[in-house]
């Protein structure tokens, strides 16, 4: 699908159909030259994700769509974007080949200004056109081939072009995460990111395999694949801005490929689901992906820790006891408890190897998350409450919504081990989801740091016209993108006198 954007101020491109929005008790009156029946504007009434369907009488525009954004004073981006995508699926629906969406100028400045509205439609209409086909023999190429955007002067351009970036990340991710687990082990998370930063000389890759890792004395992410005969890795990707960065940040994400639970074996209804459990992985990907096309003044660092969980004779038994990166012993009471073990060494590696400023991972982690808070909140926690506050209002920006959980010394002391160390679980004292962060906080000395777990925000969330349903849901990419920008902009500039070390991978 090819993405345009023009100034709503000259004529309305020929098209197949014309998508307009209009607020509570507003008409959605077409504009000049586009002549819809009488009763087409006065049967619609502008109510939140209200649509009526109208052939056109004359004009350039052969259907018009009406769509609602409800009462003038909530409107506001997620409005916008959920509009976007109800446009781009009732064009896919009503096999319409190109369609125009026009954003009036007292709309764009109601959603936070023309820049924001931007952003926010082209998110929704590359998220809402996101559909799976690839594996079928005979897959129908989709009907919608161009869409373009009117909308307010070059500051709606400007939003527009980075929420296509954007929102093409987003739906990539979903890719990811919805393709079956045969073709998406480890080694194809290893090939994606190689085609990333292919002929890019701004980033760097290096792929520490299982050799490599014994060497760095990373035994928990080790012993998490010793049942599959995949072998795991951990996959560092780093960027470097085009002048001098303002900071230093690293994320991590688990990618788990496929979580069968070892020999703490899971239940066989959904099992089928847990080729979702990369998703941590397939975000920090993703904005990798955005950073090939748009620039952040920050040295950004990404570390995946690939690898499947499958029980087999050599595969770790519950009580095993193994060693991390830090030397911290842990024994494994639980083999399905695997992604905190593969995070732990990449926390220690993030902070020991690459001293960065911040370190934030994503995890699909635990299931006490989702009785917590459902699918529509992902759960962060952490060693800094600056830090957590800045994810929150970063969700609050894209509609990626996080709730602060608690991190206590006693969730701290409840992982405490009686043979090793620690546990990798607390045995029965319930807050499963502080309880998987704690963990983690053993691993992360001085470093602020802050955990997402989104094993609810990640699939099965609510219908929102551009995400939901049994898929993934690409949660991450738009999220740690605005918490990024916020940061840069926070950031003090670095000396111009300041000399910029070398950048490894």
């Amino acid at each position: 699908m090819k993405l345009l954007v023009k100034d709503v101020r000259g004529a309305i491109p020929r098209c197949d159909l014309l998508a307009l929005f209009a607020c509570d008790g507003e008409t959605g009156k077409p504009p000049r030259g586009v002549r819809v029946p009488r009763l087409a504007e006065a049967a619609f009434h502008g109510e939140f994700r209200e649509t009526r369907l109208t052939d056109c009488v004359s004009g350039p525009a052969a259907r018009l769509l009406q769509i609602g954004l409800g009462k003038r004073a909530d409107v506001q981006r997620e409005r916008l974007r959920r509009a976007a995508a109800i446009a781009v699926r009732k064009a896919e629906k009503v096999r319409a080949p190109r369609l125009v969406l026009r954003i009036a100028p007292e709309l764009a400045e109601a959603a936070g200004g023309p820049e924001d509205a931007g952003q926010a439609v082209a998110e929704g209409v590359c998220m809402g056109s996101y559909a799976l086909r690839r594996f079928k023999k005979k897959a129908k190429a989709p009907y919608l081939e161009e869409v373009v955007l009117q909308g307010p002067g070059p500051a709606f351009a400007r939003g527009a072009r980075k929420g296509e970036v954007l929102g093409r990340a987003n739906a990539w991710v979903r890719e990811l995460q919805d393709t079956p687990a045969n073709l998406m082990r480890p080694r194809e998370l290893v090939a994606e990111a190689r085609a990333l930063v292919r002929g890019r000389p701004r980033f760097a890759l290096r792929v520490l395999d299982e050799r490599a890792m014994e060497r760095l004395g990373m035994g928990a992410i080790v012993s998490v694949a010793r049942g599959a005969e995949e072998p795991a890795y951990l996959i560092h990707l780093a960027y470097r801005p085009r002048g001098r960065a303002h900071g230093k940040v690293c994320l991590v994400g688990k990618g788990l490929t496929f979580d069968a639970g070892g020999i703490s074996l899971k239940p066989a209804a959904k099992m089928e689901e847990m080729k979702y459990d990369m998703s941590g992985a397939a975000a920090v990907l993703g904005v990798f992906r955005a950073l090939t096309e748009l620039d952040l003044p920050l040295e950004v660092h990404g570390l995946l820790a690939a690898a499947e969980n499958l029980p087999d004779g050599r595969a770790t038994k519950p009580g095993d006891l193994v060693r991390a990166m830090n030397g911290l012993s842990i024994e494994v009471i639980n083999t399905d408890a695997e992604g905190r073990l593969v995070l732990a060494d990449s926390l220690v590696y993030a902070e020991t190897r690459l001293a960065p400023d911040v370190i934030v991972d994503l995890a699909t982690l635990t299931g006490a998350v989702v009785t917590a808070l459902g699918h529509e909140l992902t759960g962060v926690m952490g060693t800094d409450a600056g830090l957590v506050d800045e994810i929150v209002a970063a969700g609050k920006d894209t509609g990626e919504l996080c709730w602060p959980l608690p991190l206590l010394d006693q969730h701290r002391d409840h992982m405490k081990g009686s043979v090793g160390d620690l546990k990798n679980v607390n045995a029965g004292q319930g807050a499963g989801s502080s309880a998987g962060a704690a963990f983690l906080a053993h691993f992360v000395e001085k470093t602020p740091w802050a955990h997402l777990d989104i094993a609810g925000t990640a699939w099965g969330a609510d219908e929102r016209d551009y995400q939901g349903g049994s898929g993934g849901t690409g949660v991450g990419v738009r999220l740690l993108w605005r918490w990024l920008e916020r940061r840069a902009e926070a950031s003090p500039k670095p000396p111009r006198d300041g000399k910029r070390r070398a950048m490894k991978a």
